[in-house]
């Protein structure tokens, strides 16, 4: 599978996990694919035109434009969105954390239909 982080997330997160489930798997940052500044609705077309990818933001936002909902549901990929709070820790920390709750991600991820999402709380609880 390949997971795709948003900008919410930190480019040093995503290549860290990548280094961690290749060959397995993939982890790629938003910016190892478009300019930072790409709006979500594009990035989020642009890989609808591809497959397996799973999803993994911290902009709890996208839920509530509707231009980005009709995006996102379209593309059909499986997301997760990580709640409140995530983006608000320290890096170290963060990265601790995914660490710890990556396995349980990939796992889910591998038995989710297209276009479930889910959320992430920073205990890790995946719902």
């Amino acid at each position: 599978m390949r997971f795709f982080f948003d900008n919410n997330l930190a480019p040093k997160l995503a290549k860290s996990l990548h280094v961690l489930v290749e060959p397995d798997h993939q982890v790629v940052h938003l910016k190892d694919r478009f300019a930072a500044n790409t709006p979500d609705e594009t990035w989020m077309s642009a890989l609808s035109r591809e497959s397996n990818w799973v999803i993994i933001s911290g902009d709890l936002q996208i839920r509530r434009n509707p231009l980005e909902v009709r995006v996102w549901k379209a593309a059909g990929h499986t997301t997760f969105f990580l709640k409140d709070r995530w983006i608000e820790l320290p890096f170290w920390v963060q990265a601790w954390k995914f660490v710890k709750c990556f396995p349980q991600i990939i796992d889910i991820a591998r038995t989710a239909k297209s276009g479930d999402s889910f959320f992430v709380t920073v205990n890790g609880k995946i719902s």
